[in-house]
């Protein structure tokens, strides 16, 4: 009897229909998290923060998160996991009482940094692709060439909370930096330092973060991915009719019933709920 095939591309024609090589990125780690970031200062506007040093308080609308900075070192004590710093930057829109008829509204930005550490596998390959630029801005440099890359998948924040403290009240916080790009964003300059009344924000966040790795797998090819789906050159050439899927949607009767202040996590302590993000 001849020894059975040991070819996969070759093997079994018939029940792979055909086999393909392909390059992706592997998970080797991944958590997820559920942070309640309380009394996170917000670095307003110039002109944002002469306003709230005058008004009588300050109560948060929403919040949009800008850009995450992902940073990702070896542990030193074990070389089959990394240590992953992500950075969020979150643009806060805010209302101030000044006494007017309307609140006047105020801009800033509030910065988060958390920690994980997930197993990224060991590897001792050096990998360089033909669009690796060693030494320029945003490259790499050869001793990260075998790291595993980190993923951070996160929805914009809740805001649970708003308060607004005269500086000496407030503890002393560790000078941010805050990137040129981040502050590029905002039409005014942003305020560091020198403020006499402080805005903080209390937000919710989920995120998820992963790690990944380049690896080489054969998989089965039944057949190339041809769209069935044809080009539309307008809004109003599909062909359902808009009421037939209009009567598919369910009728949102949740919405129509008033939503107390009575759902723990929800309010904060004047019994005002602020459980909303940008948009909606």
């Amino acid at each position: 009897m001849s020894d059975p095939c040991t070819d996969t591309l070759r093997c079994d024609p018939g029940d792979l229909n055909q086999a393909m090589s392909i390059h992706t990125r592997k998970i080797t780690d991944s958590c997820r998290d559920k942070d309640c970031i309380e009394d996170l200062r917000v670095y307003l506007t110039k002109g944002s923060q002469c306003v709230l040093d005058t008004a009588a308080g300050a109560r948060v609308r929403c919040a949009e998160l800008l850009y995450t900075y992902i940073d990702v070192e070896p542990v030193a004590f074990d070389r089959n996991h990394y240590c992953i710093d992500v950075t969020f930057y979150y643009q806060i829109l805010a209302d101030a009482m000044t006494g007017a008829i309307h609140p006047a509204p105020l801009y800033g930005l509030a910065v988060f940094t958390k920690r994980a550490i997930l197993c990224g596998e060991d590897s001792r390959a050096h990998i360089f692709r033909s669009d690796t630029r060693i030494g320029e801005p945003d490259g790499i440099t050869r001793i990260h060439t075998n790291r595993p890359t980190a993923v951070v998948e996160v929805l914009d924040p809740m805001v649970l909370g708003s308060k607004v403290r005269d500086v000496c009240e407030c503890k002393e916080q560790t000078a941010v930096q805050i990137p040129a790009a981040i502050r590029s964003m905002f039409d005014d300059e942003l305020v560091l330092g020198g403020d006499r009344r402080r805005l903080f924000v209390t937000l919710g966040q989920f995120s998820i973060v992963r790690l990944e790795r380049d690896a080489q797998l054969i998989v089965p090819v039944l057949d190339y991915s041809i769209p069935t789906k044809e080009c539309c050159d307008s809004p109003g050439c599909t062909a359902e009719d808009p009421c037939e899927m209009f009567s598919r949607i369910p009728f949102p009767a949740a919405q129509f019933a008033p939503s107390g202040c009575d759902k723990p996590g929800r309010c904060q302590e004047d019994d005002r709920c602020e459980y909303t993000t940008c948009g909606n």
